[in-house]
């Protein structure tokens, strides 16, 4: 059990995962309030890992008080099923959070220079890039990002958050859908019909529709 715990009580490196996960929220923008309560799920589940990767493991205890035996690592806390696939859940997780920060800060790149920079916040309609894929990359990214966390490092705390975070992301998408919309009338509905939410479409609405 030494060598398994030797890795908690290191609070230098809470802080550090912290704030390296609270930058990429540098790249949304703030000016409206409902786009507040993800972001704060989204930096509550950061906190959560980190807190129970390099601090203590609150998920192992409470589980241990519950069942009142010890839970090996790679169930609910640790590298996911570590003690059945290895590492396996660490590299994918790695390669989905890598998959996520493109996303964010591709998404980020077009988008700024095209909208969030106009001084009243409305600048074009964006469909360059990423965006020609899909219609919220940065929110597919942050989910990615979590997923992924989620998949190397699996606590209880994380496993409720992510489906509350990719619910309110959802949530949140649609409702700025529907202020485009306004905005931009019919020449949204058709970048809609062509391009999906979070994933790409295999085949565009429109095209499904002359079919």
């Amino acid at each position: 059990m030494e060598t398994t715990m030797s890795h908690f009580g290191q609070w230098g490196y809470v802080v550090v995962w912290v704030i390296l996960g609270a930058v990429f929220l540098l790249f949304t923008p703030f000016y409206k309030k409902s786009q507040r309560k993800p972001a704060s799920v989204y930096l509550a589940f950061v906190i959560a890992m980190a807190f129970e990767m390099f601090g203590i493991p609150m998920s192992m205890y409470i589980l241990a008080w519950v069942f009142g035996s010890s839970i090996p690592e790679g169930v609910f806390w640790g590298h996911t099923l570590f003690q059945w696939i290895g590492h396996t859940g660490m590299y994918i997780g790695t390669v989905l959070i890598v998959i996520g920060i493109v996303l964010v800060i591709m998404g980020w790149r077009v988008v700024y220079q095209r909208y969030w920079r106009k001084e009243s916040g409305e600048g074009e309609l964006v469909t360059e890039g990423i965006y020609r894929w899909i219609r919220h990359p940065q929110y597919t990214g942050f989910m990615l990002v979590t997923l992924g966390m989620l998949f190397d490092w699996a606590t209880l705390p994380m496993a409720i958050m992510w489906p509350i975070m990719a619910v309110l992301y959802t949530r949140l998408a649609r409702k700025e859908e529907a202020e485009m919309e306004m905005q931009f009338g019919e020449s949204y509905r058709q970048y809609r019909r062509q391009t999906g939410m979070f994933l790409p479409l295999l085949v565009p609405r429109n095209q499904r529709m002359e079919q």
